[in-house]
């Protein structure tokens, strides 16, 4: 044979292999590419810090005014849900809206609302897939009087769903506005209210008592104001908790772990915060608590809970001050007698008008 004809015949195999190359055969490679597929549906990231990744889903009005609260804290992966196009917060982006058609509203009717949400629960749980995506914890927010927010807890099954197919670590928790006294004298808005927290008594929840933040509120903000600065104020709140919960404290450090087992408890949460501006008081740690509880926008309570969190924000004099540091050891003590099992953190910040306390109770029957 003549020197390099072998060569020559291999190549010319090789070449009529490749020709006769099936495109469809290695087809399965696409499925084990790196890059994932990106949702043209898909809403942003969140832009806030935070220990968890959580999104947040606003049922009927209220719930969906809250809902925009938290979008603009910076939590992009919310979705507002609703019966009507009428109820839309201002300035929402169309992309967070899901309208569930069946009903423009619900008059009140939760029988109706369970009725409606129920019936669309796919669609809500495909908006949750397609434009949340991946997250370990989802907030169900909700107005407990109306009849779209009040029904929400006809939503858990397939939210539940959702989560689970996402292999989240989290659960659902709901948070639900109590009404106002006024309020609460229709009978209408009384009974959904109470049928709203009946459907929820054992899950993860929060509830926002209206009154006492329109009382706390009062003579701060006008009366157009008041609703979408009380709902600011709880949004910036717990989204201050889950940025706290992402920080490293050269003193103490309340970490993800830490805020899951808090959020995991079943039963009603409290959250609360405060401000004490006399750093020397010999009485610095019962202040903490009763401060924090005393301004919450949450309902009081009585007796022990699961698990407590105490969060304490603190300049660098106040922090490097041993009476300082000793009477505010008393706080760690009154917070950790109201609970089963404590998490704390320390925090340093500059420029801080005095020491602030942030609490967070768990697991209250």
């Amino acid at each position: 044979m003549v020197p390099g004809k072998e060569d020559e015949q291999e190549n010319e195999a090789d070449t009529i292999e490749h020709d006769e190359y099936d495109a469809d055969e290695f087809d399965f490679v696409e499925s084990y590419d790196d890059a994932p597929a990106i949702s043209e549906t898909l809403l942003p990231t969140n832009e806030a810090s935070s220990a968890i990744s959580a999104g947040f889903i606003g049922v009927g009005g209220g719930g969906g005014k809250l809902a925009k609260a938290f979008i603009d804290c910076g939590f992009t992966q919310t979705l507002l849900v609703n019966t009507t196009e009428k109820d839309q917060p201002d300035d929402t982006d169309p992309t967070h809206f899901v309208l569930v058609p069946g009903a423009d509203g619900v008059g009140k009717d939760v029988n109706l609302g369970k009725r409606v949400l129920s019936e669309n629960s796919a669609l809500v749980e495909d908006a949750a897939r397609s434009r949340l995506g991946d997250i370990d914890w989802l907030f169900v927010l909700a107005g407990g009087g109306g009849g779209t927010g009040s029904a929400c807890h006809a939503l858990h099954g397939s939210l539940s769903r959702y989560l689970k197919s996402r292999e989240a670590s989290g659960r659902v928790v709901y948070v639900v506005s109590k009404p106002t006294a006024q309020e609460l004298l229709n009978p209408t808005i009384a009974t959904n209210y109470d049928e709203l927290m009946n459907d929820i008594v054992n899950e993860p929840h929060i509830v926002i008592d209206n009154e006492r933040q329109l009382n706390l509120l009062r003579g701060k903000v006008g009366m157009l104001g008041l609703y979408p600065k009380a709902n600011k104020n709880f949004a910036r709140m717990l989204s201050q908790v889950f940025k706290l919960a992402s920080e490293h404290s050269p003193i103490q450090t309340f970490d993800s772990k830490d805020l899951e087992r808090c959020l995991s408890q079943s039963g009603r949460m409290v959250i609360g915060t405060c401000v004490v501006r006399d750093t020397t008081a010999a009485d610095l740690g019962s202040k903490v608590l009763a401060g924090s509880l005393r301004s919450s926008p949450c309902p009081p309570f009585s007796g022990n809970t699961e698990a407590g969190v105490l969060l304490l924000l603190l300049d660098k004099e106040v922090a490097s001050d041993p009476i300082a540091s000793k009477r505010l050891e008393a706080a760690f003590s009154y917070v950790g007698g109201r609970t089963n099992t404590l998490f704390s953190g320390v925090y340093v910040k500059p420029g801080l008008p005095g020491i602030i306390a942030i609490t967070m109770f768990g697991g209250i029957s």
